[in-house]
């Protein structure tokens, strides 16, 4: 098994391994995307993207970045983002290898602290996780806008809501978010 630097080369093989995590896009968009992370970490002192290969087949990636902790913890740390490895290779220690890449980068750079994340079904990621000493410092959630804009307006108190309707008018904030919307559905349809 190796190591190496990601190369444009690699982007369909990490297009496949990281589909999952992709933006929600058609494939040439994902491709582009990728494109842009590998020439960012060729490019940057602060960014590695690494392949492990076993017998000469692409096996693994990750992403190393140098970041802070969190943006209120301004400790810097090596975030090894989508450590994952192509479900034909597991069990070969690859996973392993991807993290020891991690801690080495960390060495190397004098940083303390290692930070990754697994996504929260998967149960094999997790556990690996786990036996690293890697322990959960924070839950990171996600939803569209348009569905936080209509939850956070169905827990307003039933007395605004109603002020609302009595006087005929609707919040302007409210009817903008509808008009966005109406506008970009028709946009798609068009499309």
């Amino acid at each position: 098994m190796s190591m190496r630097q990601a190369t444009v080369d690699d982007v369909p093989f990490l297009v496949e391994l990281w589909a999952d995590g992709l933006r929600r896009a058609d494939r040439q968009e994902q491709v582009s995307d990728l494109e842009l992370i590998v020439k960012e970490a060729e490019e940057s002192a602060e960014r590695r993207l690494l392949v492990a290969e076993y017998d000469g087949e692409p096996a693994g990636a990750v992403l190393l970045r140098v970041v802070p902790i969190t943006p209120l913890n301004l400790e810097p740390a090596v975030q090894a983002v989508a450590p994952q490895v192509n479900a034909s290779f597991r069990g070969k220690g690859i996973g392993s290898a991807l993290m020891e890449a991690a801690v080495q980068w960390a060495e190397d750079l004098g940083v303390g602290h290692i930070t990754s994340a697994a996504p929260a079904g998967s149960r094999v990621g997790n556990r690996f996780m786990a036996r690293l000493s890697l322990g959960p410092q924070a839950v990171l959630r996600a939803s569209t806008t348009p569905l936080v804009r209509a939850k956070l307006a169905a827990m307003q108190p039933a007395s605004a809501r109603v002020t609302d309707r009595v006087a005929g008018r609707r919040h302007l904030g409210q009817l903008l978010a509808a008009r966005r919307q109406l506008h970009r559905r028709t946009g798609e349809d068009s499309a």
